[in-house]
């Protein structure tokens, strides 16, 4: 009698032990998990814009999930309501260019707690059936945020529209611009790769980029091709600034977005008026993709579609040579207008 009730006290006092042990695993675990994610956002009070009432960092996850259950359609009105959700004007747009890594940017910026992106391409300025359709359309396709978040939208085709200028102005004339770039031969060449995709699928031809590139009666670069058009940077500035000033625009270098995405991205936190949120624990490089990816906490991470870095094909040293000294003296007037340098050829 007395051997058995030895026997339960051993197994009782195991499993106490198991538990014991099993709490303080789950207390470590919890812990270095809020020290991982300290550099997302550090938890040492409350962040705010301008001088705004703050929102506390644990409502903001708490709030990115609420809007993922009621964009399925499992949190009602009500609840938006009550959690004074609301669908913004953005206060910044990603106008272009594109090909020069306007997804990536849109994608980095949305690490930022303050930051809330529209996921697909409005072209609400640039489409005339939108436009027409008015502002409060527009506001009804921006996602759900905090009044004090940021709300971000990026469609490419604005910075080359003629009418968008304009059209933003007459929106909000205070609005701030981001403008992505890369090298613009690369860039060029990326944007006729995209295309090239596209027929390919459809199992349709398409001409060699050379032959669209050059004009075959001048051997001149051909000026008519919507892919050269789009590089020339200066000359779809120059409209913008009939509109804006320069203070309103910053420019991003898609180039180093793409190899050294953190200070880029430090610049722009610091143009939209933003605390610095973004750190290098966020950005990870994938070897087998060739890009950096994005890590939003210790259990959520994301890379960009496998269309992005698309292989370029091919294309006679001769003909990027003539570009590039094409793009020349348009890109020295860039720089002066901009007042950012790249180290382009």
């Amino acid at each position: 009698m007395l051997f058995k009730q030895q026997v339960l006290l051993r197994q009782k006092l195991l499993v106490l032990g198991s538990l014991a042990i099993g709490s303080l695993l789950y207390l470590v675990a919890r812990v270095g998990s809020l020290d991982r994610l300290q550099p997302i956002c550090p938890i040492d009070g409350r962040f705010g814009l301008h001088g705004q009432d703050e929102i506390p960092v644990r409502a903001l996850q708490f709030k990115r999930g609420l809007l993922h259950e009621f964009r399925k359609g499992n949190a009602s009105k009500e609840q938006i309501r009550l959690h004074s959700l609301v669908q913004q004007i953005p206060k910044a747009i990603i106008i272009g260019v594109r090909k020069g890594g306007t997804r990536a940017l849109l994608e980095m910026l949305n690490l930022h707690p303050a930051v809330v992106k529209a996921s697909q391409e409005i072209h609400f300025f640039d489409n005339d059936e939108n436009y027409a359709k008015g502002i409060e359309w527009y506001r009804k396709k921006m996602p759900f945020s905090y009044p004090h978040q940021i709300t971000i939208e990026k469609s490419p085709a604005y910075f080359i529209t003629e009418e968008v200028p304009e059209r933003i102005y007459k929106m909000n004339s205070s609005i701030k611009l981001l403008i992505i770039v890369r090298e613009p031969t690369t860039r060029a060449i990326s944007d006729y790769t995209q295309v090239l995709e596209g027929k390919e699928r459809k199992n349709k031809t398409y001409y060699k980029f050379e032959k669209l590139a050059i004009d075959s009666n001048t051997c001149e670069v051909n000026t008519k091709y919507k892919a050269v058009r789009t590089s020339i940077y200066t000359k779809h500035l120059e409209r913008w600034l009939k509109y804006f000033p320069i203070e309103q625009f910053h420019i991003v270098d898609g180039d180093r977005l793409i190899t050294e995405p953190l200070p880029e991205l430090q610049l722009v936190e610091k143009f939209l008026n933003l605390p610095p949120r973004i750190s290098q624990y966020n950005l990870y490089f994938n070897a087998t993709r060739g890009f950096y990816c994005l890590r939003f906490n210790i259990v959520f991470n994301k890379c960009l579609a496998g269309s992005k870095g698309r292989i370029h094909p091919e294309v006679d040293s001769s003909v990027i040579t003539k570009l590039r000294k094409f793009f020349h003296p348009f890109n020295q007037k860039f720089y002066q207008i901009t007042g950012r340098t790249f180290n382009w050829p």
